[in-house]
């Protein structure tokens, strides 16, 4: 290949950036181009000046020990409520015309990105004024996925891509790699062959299509999914040779992925599951009334946290399913049940965000003098409250403790368990766009992954012994001998010692099991006889008077638009989600209950007893043990990494959302992790596969 020679896709023209994005319906096959538009969906060109109040994301949010209320309606029927269908952008309305509106914005539930504290590299600070110019739509597609603009991943380093790291041909490879994510992101429901991608690239440059094909479909970043002709697809990785066999542990959404992927590369693959079903703490219960009343409810991971690159929203392309924007507004109440003063809301959110700046910078220069210094961020954001006299009257300290509280359902901890220094380290990462609920709930994607995969479940695993020769995966009096493992357990499973590993674990990796955190969120869902709420929104939160309660039902997302029926989950954080796993289901109900009826009966509006209700118990599941990982006082980023490295000279490999660093406590790192592992054990395979031959030759 001339070394002077740019590739460029042959197309007449540049297409223009896709700028919708996928919400209520399913994105329909675009006709291939030559080059692409992208049409994922709209992505956020400039990172550092994205909304500083993400709409409310989804972590794992588990239960699988959870608890039925049933409560008969005591109230009678307001009459049938309209249907409401899923709507793209739904408008915005005040459901009490009495009262002035809440502002229209967006409430954090992730964290805010800070520039000055998390430099990317590949996410300058001018690249609002240069992205547009720089990059065409087919890098904007691949940035979407998680590809840097202008080097190359760990992942591609790892596979020798480029001969040289940095020059023209590493320039070219990036254009030919960027061309064909964006060529199989434009119809994902189609298997994209190796000569459709050269279709549009010189010839010349053959192997950069042949080097870049084969890295994309083997580490899963095409083709992958559940459109049929993608489901029946084969690849031949191991012609002529005998295929090892994986025991995957744990049939959550990682070990699922895993399994799918390492059968289509010719893997022999079984799964072992300890619960009576699949997905982990991803898990949608059927609940049901009188009257024909029922809805879907997800009691564990619930919303699709951005839709722009994320593997989710592929699955629900290919599965024909509609996403539902979750709507930017959510008033919040005083225990009163009055709506916040805006004007006081306002005052209040721009404070508190000056004062995680204020942290972030002072985490900076502690961290450029001291070099390793870290204490609690909780502490951190107190200090500067009392120092900057910031919500000193009670209403404005409510609503700071609202914030609080958020930021602790985004970590599923104590802010005081947070470490300062590293709690957002994943924020660069963000995917960008519309955050989504799936209607029927996030088991659809589930079953389908499962689908005609050899899952036994049932299965509990006590200990995996490992050595040179291969792993014994031991369940109950059950022996599994197989050449490799993937263990997906959740962290908090790692933590308890549920699984004993002969020899024992490195001591790297079970320094950094215990440095992580591991928090808990729980959940109360309730099924009522109609929707007293309204349909204008999707979400609403009411203040506490007690700080040490701030995390109690602060938050409810209503289901209404995609349950299909009057459905309300009430959300529990922080101390309150601990003290909520030792009350009882039905304290718990009439505690909620207490809470809606002081918000709305002074409106005039009755509260009925729901026809069902349903408690989680994350902390109690002995599958579990918790919700999703943190990063603690004292840990970093760096933790995800040694927990995803293999051992055994890559006999036990890792998976799950507390071995992703840039995606954790997210249901798409989950995902992203088990292609990963799928990809890592093919490239062990084949290593082992040439050392033998090699050995057979001497």
């Amino acid at each position: 290949m001339e070394q002077n020679q740019e590739i460029r896709p042959e197309c007449p023209e540049k297409p223009k950036m896709a700028t919708d994005n996928l919400t209520n319906a399913q994105a329909s096959p675009t006709k291939e181009a030559a080059t692409p538009s992208n049409t994922d969906g709209k992505i956020d060109k400039d990172v550092a000046a994205a909304d500083p109040n993400p709409t409310p994301t989804a972590k794992l949010q588990p239960s699988e020990s959870d608890e039925e209320v049933d409560l008969p309606s005591i109230s009678e029927s307001l009459g049938e409520e309209e249907s409401s269908d899923l709507v793209t952008e739904p408008q915005s309305q005040n459901p009490n015309p009495l009262e002035p509106g809440p502002r229209a914005r967006k409430r954090r539930r992730r964290k805010r990105f800070f520039t000055e504290i998390n430099a990317n590299p590949d996410f300058p600070r001018n690249r609002r004024n240069s992205v547009g110019k720089e990059l065409d739509s087919e890098a904007i597609t691949a940035m979407s996925v998680g590809f840097p603009v202008n080097s190359l991943t760990e992942e591609e380093i790892e596979a020798n891509v480029v001969s040289i790291i940095g020059g023209k041909e590493q320039a070219n490879y990036i254009v030919v790699r960027n061309h064909i994510i964006a060529l199989w992101r434009s119809n994902v429901s189609n298997w994209l062959t190796r000569d459709h991608a050269l279709e549009s690239i010189r010839l010349e440059h053959k192997t950069l299509v042949d080097t870049a094909y084969k890295f994309l479909l083997e580490h899963g970043y095409i083709n992958f999914g559940l459109a049929p002709v993608i489901k029946e697809a084969k690849l031949r990785s191991f012609d002529g040779l005998e295929p090892p066999n994986v025991v995957v542990v744990g049939a959550g959404l990682a070990g699922l992925v895993a399994a799918r992927q390492l059968l289509s590369m010719g893997f022999r693959v079984l799964v072992l599951e300890g619960r009576d079903r699949p997905g982990g703490r991803v898990k949608t219960r059927k609940m049901r009334g009188g009257d024909g009343v029922e809805a879907m409810a997800d009691v564990g991971g619930s919303v699709l946290t951005g839709i722009n690159g994320n593997p989710l929203g592929v699955l629900a392309r290919q599965l024909g399913l509609p996403l539902h924007k979750v709507r930017d507004i959510c008033p919040l109440y005083l225990p009163s049940g009055e709506l916040v003063d805006v004007g006081v809301d306002s005052k209040i959110e721009a404070s508190f965000n000056k004062l995680l700046d204020r942290v972030c910078k002072l985490r900076q220069s502690m961290i450029e003098e001291i070099k390793s210094v870290d204490v609690p961020l909780g502490e951190a954001l107190e200090t500067f409250r009392l120092v900057y006299g910031v919500a000193e009257d009670q209403e404005e300290r409510m609503l700071f403790d609202w914030h609080l509280a958020n930021l602790e359902y985004a970590n599923a901890t104590l802010l005081g368990n947070l470490s300062m220094a590293y709690w957002d380290q994943d924020d660069p990462y963000e995917m960008g766009g519309d955050h989504c609920f799936i209607p029927g709930g996030n088991e659809t994607f589930v079953h389908a992954l499962a689908e005609n995969l050899p899952v036994f479940y049932g299965n509990v695993v006590e200990s995996i012994r490992y050595g040179s020769d291969g792993v014994v995966v031991y369940a109950g009096d059950k022996e599994f001998s197989c050449d490799m493992a993937l263990c997906t357990v959740p962290l908090g499973v790692l933590k308890k010692g549920g699984i004993g590993f002969v020899p024992e674990l490195p001591e790297k990796k079970k320094e950094a099991i215990q440095r992580l955190g591991y928090g808990l969120l729980n959940k109360v869902a309730m099924l009522f006889p109609y929707n007293f709420w309204g349909e204008e929104i999707d979400t609403f939160g009411r203040l506490t008077e007690d700080s040490s309660t701030r995390g109690e039902f602060f938050l409810f997302y209503s289901y209404s638009s995609v349950s299909g029926g009057p459905l309300l989950v009430a959300l529990v954080a922080g101390d309150a989600a601990e003290r909520f796993e030792t009350m009882s289901p039905t304290d718990s109900v009439k505690r909620v209950l207490q809470i809606l009826r002081g918000i709305y009966h002074p409106k005039g509006i009755v509260v009925p007893d729901p026809v069902q209700a349903l408690c989680s118990r994350w902390g109690q599941d002995k599958f579990s043990y918790g919700s999703y990982s943190y990063v603690a006082v004292g840990s970093s980023g760096d933790d995800y990494d040694i927990l995803a490295e293999s051992v055994g000279d890559g006999r036990v490999f890792f998976a799950g959302e507390a071995t992703n660093k840039q995606y954790p406590a997210t249901m798409h790192g989950a995902f992203l992790s088990g292609m990963r592992e799928a990809a890592n054990i093919l490239r062990v395979a084949r290593r082992r596969a040439s050392e033998s031959a090699s050995n057979l030759a001497k």
